[in-house]
């Protein structure tokens, strides 16, 4: 803006006749409309006028082409001031429409405890633009009668439609942990009510509104670990320094893929896991594992040095990551990235006295 004025200036006191500098001083105007407050680009346009009526007198110009200068001057600052307007309404819009759509994540997907019986817990989401705000990550940790059961997926999709498939998915998760006697009881039962979600919405969206996820269940002295992985990025187990890549035994398909007959028949393949003492599980979302680098290079926390020390907190051990990623990838990331942490205590804590963790 103030580039253009001050080359408008010289243009119209040195430029030959007939060539001025008016085209440059109208534009200052509408460069204040689209960057700066309504008042403070009243003030550019009434600098203007008057600039363009000062330079209009110095080089004598007559009384016609000034007005026509002052006319057409004024009408764009007019111009820019209603632009103003109109891009300020629609900041206001849109800020609305992303308070409302992280207020509905939010209701959907709220933080776990930082306690749930023998663990520490921790969570942190990232978006992959920060101004949607609302993504198809989902994780959520339940205390249930069988022990402390766990689950991070990703919905196929983006969006308010992606939301609504969490919404189901943490729904189900919630309702069968507390009923299914085992965890493959428990991955077949998701399975079902995904699938018959995604078949509602038609014979298309059956085939491809598809979960991946990890579940895992804690024993209640918090020592075993059992792990299904449906298609899902593998967890990691962090203790003494080191991180170990906890693959399945068996790759199984994401949830929800309705596949019928065509499933591997029986249970769900469980493995299982010894959890130190102090050790944790730490389980992410593919905007972990497939962000890049500029030279197009996957993260891989197992052989980041920033990740090879103790962890001693699992709210640390998320921020690490979540810094880490973010270097990596120079803080432009691909995809939502979503960190659920769990630490094996010695005893537990109770859960009324813990206060959630915060969003990344």
């Amino acid at each position: 803006m103030a580039v253009a004025l001050l080359a408008g200036i010289l243009l119209d006191l040195f430029a030959p006749q007939p060539y001025t500098g008016l085209p440059l001083l109208a534009a200052a105007p509408l460069v204040a409309g689209a960057m700066l407050s309504f008042r403070s680009a009243c003030v550019v346009v009434g600098v203007v006028c008057v600039v363009s009526v000062g330079l209009d007198l110095e080089r004598g110009r007559p009384a016609t082409p000034r007005y026509v200068d002052l006319a057409v001057v004024g009408l764009i600052g007019v111009l820019a001031l209603a632009v103003n307007r109109l891009l300020r309404r629609q900041g206001r819009d849109l800020a609305l429409a992303r308070d409302v759509a992280e207020a509905v994540q939010r209701a959907v997907l709220p933080d776990p405890p930082r306690q749930v019986g023998p663990l520490a817990v921790a969570a942190g989401y990232t978006a992959a633009q920060a101004e949607a705000r609302i993504g198809g990550d989902l994780y959520a940790v339940q205390e249930t009668p069988f022990g402390v059961r766990m689950i991070i997926g990703d919905v196929r999709g983006k969006g308010m439609e992606a939301v609504a498939a969490v919404s189901v998915a943490i729904g189900a998760f919630r309702q069968e942990a507390e009923y299914a006697p085992t965890l493959a009881t428990l991955v077949e039962r998701l399975d079902e009510a995904m699938a018959r979600a995604a078949a509602r919405g038609g014979p298309v969206t059956s085939t491809e509104g598809f979960t991946t996820a990890v579940l895992a269940e804690v024993s209640d002295d918090g020592g075993a670990l059992s792990l299904v992985n449906r298609g899902h990025p593998p967890p990691y187990l962090v203790h003494g320094g080191q991180l170990v890549r906890l693959d399945p035994t068996l790759p199984q398909l994401p949830l929800g893929m309705g596949l019928g007959d065509t499933a591997p028949s029986g249970s769900a393949p469980v493995d299982m896991v010894r959890l130190p003492l102090g050790a944790s599980l730490l389980l992410v979302t593919d905007g972990v594992t497939e962000a890049r680098n500029a030279a197009g290079t996957f993260y891989d926390p197992v052989s980041s040095r920033r990740m090879s020390r103790r962890f001693t907190e699992p709210e640390a051990l998320v921020a690490a990551l979540t810094r880490d990623v973010g270097r990596w990838t120079g803080e432009r990331h691909q995809d939502d990235m979503a960190i659920l942490a769990v630490t094996r205590r010695g005893a537990s804590l109770p859960s009324s006295s813990a206060t959630p963790p915060a969003h990344s």
